[in-house]
């Protein structure tokens, strides 16, 4: 049985197709993950228009799934990262 702990922290990383910042995140955020347990997907933000007003020219914003926490915007800030794992652990 999986305890509350093994089950890994999921984030959302809003983006645009034709983004070469959000790229970068997603890139950064795969290599990571064979380091750190965690998920990630990824949502175009151009087909929903409420993210457009909530994001619109601060992509890519990382967000958790779980509270909708931003931990950071424009490139991986591996010190807001970094602390957002320690605060929940």
């Amino acid at each position: 049985m999986m305890s509350e702990s093994d089950i890994p922290i999921t984030f959302i990383v809003y983006g645009r197709k034709e983004c070469h910042l959000c790229q970068e995140m997603i890139l950064a955020l795969s290599k990571l993950q064979k380091q750190v347990l965690f998920r990630f997907q990824v949502i175009d933000i151009d087909h929903h228009p409420e993210l457009i007003v909530l994001y619109g020219d601060k992509v890519p914003v990382l967000v958790t799934l779980a509270d909708k926490e931003e931990v950071c915007h424009y490139h991986l800030d591996m010190a807001a990262l970094d602390a957002y794992f320690t605060k929940i652990r």
